[in-house]
């Protein structure tokens, strides 16, 4: 009997380690999620205007930017690094595809692939910096980068503004499908591709490696110059998708276009669930975090609350969001 109570003791025990395990797991996986329902439960509840068809799609349309530069940012992050670099990039981008098809007159579906080619190549040139210059951490190379990239969008442009942009370049900033903003639709699209990638490619699964530790990584063969080189690759090239959208919902190409972008995409994916450290988070953890970024701002707005408060809100959940990263990180040790 004694024998009997002590086991049946100890199956309650590891059901309750079991159930906590769970609950952590829920939580982890699910809790950016959750974030998201509350606070647009709480915001459909302090102001009737927030779940009308009109203001949804608004927020759907004002994510979209933040959205793309966000996917773009959780490849960096993924590797223990980050690109401070993205908002100046984007504004490089924007402002060479306006000389390009404005004052040049080039074909404006050539304006396109410059954007986008521009975004990349901005990209490309932060991953060598940091793999052939072997410097200590990529905020230094990035932080250089932005204002090399901001320096030359100002240059180029006389810190003028470009406008007249042709429908052909505006149109995924400014069409819809149906009521559905076209740039939310391309946001979807975007994250089913990384999604994909990050999960079902040799080089998704070796960018998560090396964020859990790099030098494992490179020891068990895995390319790690050359992988980090495709992930600020791609980093700029969402920022060129980005100011592509930007350009749409304003028909110009200002050179001051995308200050502190970077802040809010660095916040969308830590507040996804993503690591500083490395080797944890996910696109659609990332989107969802853009989507509390943008959902938050919306409420703010309608709740008649002053841009000066909203930035320290704002400020406020980013610090919640890494104190929660941290906290994850102690109890896995």
């Amino acid at each position: 009997m004694k024998e009997q109570t002590e086991i049946i003791e100890q199956g309650n025990v590891e059901e309750k380690k079991k159930a906590k395990y769970d609950f952590k797991y829920i939580a982890n996986k699910f809790g950016a999620l959750f974030g998201l329902i509350i606070l647009s439960i709480t915001l459909a509840i302090l102001s009737p205007s927030f779940l009308k068809i009109d203001n949804l799609m608004n927020i759907a349309r004002q994510s979209s930017i933040n959205a793309l530069l966000s996917i773009g940012m959780l490849l960096p992050i993924l590797t223990a690094g980050i690109d401070l670099s993205v908002g100046s990039i984007l504004a490089f981008s924007i402002v060479v595809t306006g000389v390009v098809t404005v004052m040049w007159g080039m074909p404006p579906v050539l304006g396109i692939f410059v954007c986008l080619l521009v975004g990349a190549l901005a990209g490309l040139l932060n991953g060598l910096l940091l793999t052939k210059l072997r410097l200590p951490h990529p905020f230094i190379s990035t932080l250089g980068t932005m204002n090399v990239f901001r320096g030359l969008a100002l240059i180029i442009t006389g810190a003028t503004p470009i406008f007249g942009f042709a429908y052909v370049i505006n149109f995924t900033g400014q069409a819809n499908v149906g009521f559905i903003p076209v740039s939310f639709i391309l946001v979807i699209v975007i994250s089913i591709i990384f999604h994909i990638f990050l999960t079902r490619t040799a080089t998704g699964r070796y960018i998560y490696a090396i964020g859990g530790n790099k030098e494992a990584a490179r020891l068990s063969g895995i390319p790690v110059d050359r992988v980090l080189i495709k992930v600020y690759t791609l980093s700029g090239l969402m920022a060129g998708l980005g100011g592509l959208v930007l350009i749409g919902r304003t028909n110009a190409a200002s050179p001051i276009a995308g200050l502190t972008y970077e802040l809010d995409a660095i916040a969308a994916v830590i507040i996804g669930g993503a690591s500083f450290f490395g080797g944890v988070g996910t696109v659609w953890g990332t989107l969802i975090g853009a989507m509390i970024i943008a959902v938050l701002r919306n409420g703010l707005n309608l709740l008649g609350t002053s841009t000066d408060i909203q930035t320290v809100v704002i400020g406020t959940v980013i610090i919640l969001a890494v104190y929660v990263d941290v906290l994850r990180r102690r109890s896995k040790n």
